[in-house]
C-alpha cells in the first residue's frame, strides 16, 4: 500500500469515527449539549488552530480543510474581505446517513470552520445558508 492509499484509508477511518461519535451522542441525547460546548471551544481556539493548520486568511479555511481532511471539496469565491463557498458532496454526511446518525454538520464542520474564520478575522460573520444534510449543497458565507 502506497502513502496515498494509506492517507485515503486514514481519512475514511477518521470520517467513520466522527460519524459513529455523532450516532452515539445522538443515542445518548447529548449531541446538542456537546455541540454547543464544542462550538465555544472552537471559537476560543480558532486563532491557534488556524496557525497549526497553516491558514493565514479566512478565505483559505474551506480549501485547507478540504486539503487536510478530504471530506468535502469546496469551491470558494472571494467576496470583498470575506468569501462564499459551496460543496456538492461530503463524506461525513454520507457516512452519517448510512449509519442512521443525526446531522454531523455543526459539530464537525461548520463550527470548526467558524472558529478558524473568526480566529483570523473576528469582524467577519459566518452563515451556513444550506447544508448537504437537508439540501443539494452546502453553502457557507463569511462577510
Amino acid at each position: 500500500m502506497n502513502d496515498t492509499e494509506k492517507l485515503r484509508l486514514v481519512r475514511l477511518a477518521y470520517a467513520g469515527a466522527l460519524a459513529d461519535t455523532v450516532l452515539q451522542l445522538g443515542k445518548e441525547g447529548a449531541l446538542e449539549r456537546v455541540t454547543e460546548r464544542k462550538r465555544a471551544e472552537q471559537l476560543a481556539a480558532g486563532r491557534l488552530r488556524a496557525k497549526q493548520f497553516g491558514i493565514d486568511s479566512a478565505g483559505q479555511v474551506p480549501g485547507r480543510i478540504a486539503e487536510l481532511f478530504d471530506c468535502a471539496q469546496w469551491e470558494v469565491q472571494a467576496n470583498g474581505r470575506g468569501f462564499a463557498a459551496e460543496a456538492r458532496a461530503c463524506l461525513l454526511c454520507s457516512l452519517a446517513r448510512k449509519l442512521g446518525a443525526p446531522q454531523p454538520c455543526r459539530i464537525y464542520c461548520l463550527d470548526p470552520m467558524e472558529g478558524l474564520i473568526k480566529g483570523l478575522d473576528p469582524e467577519l460573520s459566518f452563515t451556513a445558508h444550506e447544508t448537504l444534510w437537508e439540501g443539494s449543497r452546502c453553502r457557507i458565507e463569511a462577510r
